[in-house]
């Protein structure tokens, strides 16, 4: 295992959100474009604390989305300015909890919070241990030619170059077809 298990939730929870983008989703529309949208999000990707359902909330949301997408092109020196410029804007204070059957983990904002606020804390939080440990090359863009989908590389020899299956399948068909139609 490279990260604790609630920095791993994070950065997973990061990726997803990063990946509603238009060009980086499945669909290849912005998946965050309503309220909706947003709902429909964390109804799979539980987030603790207050959540408003509103138009600023989910404006503040996607805001929150373009700065942790950006985190994964930055180099570890960048990393760590953007990551103290979401901590310091939060005014995060770390501190240890246990709820809803995880065990302690680190929370730095009050869930009464706004949740773009907290998701940027909680992302911060995670990408302080990729930072720390050196491991900002397993922050990954996908290697498909059309995808700018984020993701990642947990596995245990940091090989994964695409950000799904459904792409490293298709980027393969691409390469078989090629090799077959030869010089």
């Amino acid at each position: 295992m490279l990260f604790a298990p609630d920095t791993e939730e994070a950065l997973e929870f990061a990726v997803v959100l990063a990946n509603t983008e238009a060009g980086a989703s499945r669909s290849g529309t912005d998946e965050l474009a309503t309220v909706d949208h947003l709902r429909e999000l964390l109804s799979h990707n539980i987030f603790t604390g207050r959540v408003d359902h509103d138009q600023a909330e989910l404006d503040e949301v996607r805001q929150a989305r373009g700065q942790i997408r950006a985190v994964w092109t930055l180099g570890r020196d960048e990393a760590v300015e953007a990551v103290n410029r979401m901590l310091r804007e939060a005014r995060a204070l770390p501190y240890l909890t246990r709820h809803d059957g995880s065990d302690w983990h680190i929370h730095a904002t009050d869930p009464d919070a706004p949740l773009a606020e907290r998701i940027r804390v909680e992302a911060a939080l995670a990408l302080i241990d990729v930072i720390r440990m050196n491991e900002m090359s397993r922050l990954r863009v996908c290697a498909a030619d059309d995808c700018t989908g984020i993701f990642i590389d947990l596995s245990r020899n940091g090989s994964r170059r695409f950000c799904t299956v459904r792409c490293g399948n298709r980027m393969n068909m691409v390469a078989f077809r090629a090799r077959r139609s030869g010089p």
